[in-house]
């Protein structure tokens, strides 16, 4: 009997770096056991540091398009959770989709804020990566744990 997938949504401002780098990981470390997608409160375009950050750890995202939550919504998708990656001002304009669903806020650093030289820029985002990819990891374990999606 195939197991059941759990559909979680990332969500932060401009679906242009943080969401789309924990919806890669997801489906990295957890793709047998979630769906993940990503979406922004005010999408954007991806954000090409990131891209270059997620490449030096063989994860492509060249070729992703941003989405935004409200279409999402107004669509009627449902999930299991939602997972917020901004800061909590920007977190509580989330929508509320129906259905049992888990909301988890989670801040991380904006890249798109991130100053100094290209180097010190990519440094920065290269520790946001490596953080939410953390993260990820113990939300992989957590939530295969018995009794998480009750």
């Amino acid at each position: 009997m195939p197991k059941i997938k759990h559909k979680v949504l990332f969500v932060c401002i401009h679906n242009s770096a943080r969401s789309q780098m924990a919806e890669a990981f997801l489906k990295k470390y957890g793709g047998d056991l979630f769906e993940a997608e990503s979406a922004g409160l005010e999408p954007g375009k991806m954000n090409p540091n990131v891209v270059t950050v997620m490449q030096e750890i063989g994860i492509d995202l060249s070729s992703k398009s941003t989405q935004g939550v409200f279409d999402l919504f107004s669509r009627h998708e449902r999930y299991d959770a939602v997972v917020t990656v901004c800061d909590k001002e920007a977190a509580e304009r989330c929508p509320l989709f129906p259905g049992m669903v888990k909301r988890i806020a989670w801040s991380f650093k904006d890249p798109s804020a991130f100053k100094g030289t290209q180097e010190e820029v990519l440094q920065h985002t290269r520790e946001v990566r490596d953080a939410i990819g953390q993260k990820i990891q113990d939300f992989v374990r957590e939530a295969g744990q018995p009794g998480y999606w009750l």
